[in-house]
């Protein structure tokens, strides 16, 4: 701090003093002002210097969201090497076969409706067929035998604006059964897709491919074997997890880059840079149900 004090001598002298004390005054407010300035010009340069996404988050690179999922997805499930490289393979035979072309590193979801595995993983690739497993969870696909259930079609599905998502009222049906989850969890919505009914003669039909939550008291802790009526039933973690981070959302980012606005879309997400748009559904060849892939606690 500087000290201004006035020294009483003469008349001319407090004068003098005086003047000097506003003066310096002046100087040390300019000064201070200058520095303020340099100091908050400084500031913006560093703030706009991190790499922020839209939502004004620093974006998780696909390592940082491997480490998310396992601390944020408690049913998170360890898959061996061996069995990451096989998925691998199937992703790129599946999307080989269907024709779709990956136009740069992108996310993707893969399901497995194999009844002794009933399993959601969510991959990072690198555009050049090389993939990352960022984190597996059980799931729960089509249980065929009862009337309006059919088994979860198989192949690749975009996830595009000609079917927009919505999100789960929380209302509960007729059963008291929440089919969506909680109120708030994002619907994923792939469109109409031609299978085979599960029951009666078994001739083909239109189905509603969605992805979503379920009843968070009296079906989430049954998940791992199928029992949905052909949607594919996941974790509220693993939905938050995707929805939160825009894994899925490639078209809609492409939507909010022209400056258009989508009221599903969290205000709270951290979209990554690279999102996908394709969900894989295949069906594996395992006979046995592995370790890695246990059944809900009410079956074992």
């Amino acid at each position: 701090m500087v000290n201004y004090t006035i020294h009483s001598a003469t008349k001319n002298n407090n004068k003098w003093s005086f003047s000097l004390l506003i003066l310096s005054f002046y100087l040390h407010l300019r000064f201070i002002v200058l520095n303020q300035n340099i100091f908050r010009n400084l500031c913006l340069l560093f703030v706009f210097s991190i790499p922020f996404s839209s939502a004004g988050s620093v974006e998780l690179s696909p390592n940082d969201l491997k480490i998310e999922f396992i601390k944020t997805v408690t049913s998170h499930l360890a898959l061996p090497p061996e069995v990451v490289t096989l998925y691998a393979n199937s992703l790129n035979e599946s999307l080989q076969s269907s024709g779709s072309l990956l136009d740069g590193p992108q996310y993707i979801v893969l399901a497995d409706r194999n009844p002794n595995i009933q399993l959601v993983m969510i991959f990072w690739g690198d555009g050049k067929n090389t993939w990352q497993l960022i984190g597996a969870a059980p799931v729960s696909t089509g249980l065929p035998g009862t009337f309006d259930h059919f088994l979860t079609p198989l192949g690749v599905f975009n996830h595009s604006l000609d079917n927009p998502d919505f999100r789960a009222e929380g209302t509960k049906n007729e059963f008291g059964f929440k089919g969506y989850g909680e109120k708030g969890l994002r619907v994923y919505d792939f469109g109409w897709v031609e299978e085979a009914r599960g029951w009666g003669n078994g001739e083909k039909m239109m189905m509603r491919l969605q992805m979503h939550s379920t009843d968070p008291d009296l079906a989430e802790n049954l998940l791992g074997v199928p029992r949905s009526k052909g949607c594919i039933r996941i974790p509220a973690a693993v939905n938050t997890f995707i929805d939160r981070y825009g894994l899925l959302d490639f078209d809609y980012d492409a939507g909010v880059e022209k400056g258009l606005n989508y009221w599903v879309l969290r205000k709270d997400r951290i979209p990554t840079s690279t999102p996908g748009r394709y969900l894989v559904v295949i069906q594996s060849h395992a006979d046995t149900r592995p370790v890695w892939s246990p059944l809900p606690k009410h079956q074992k």
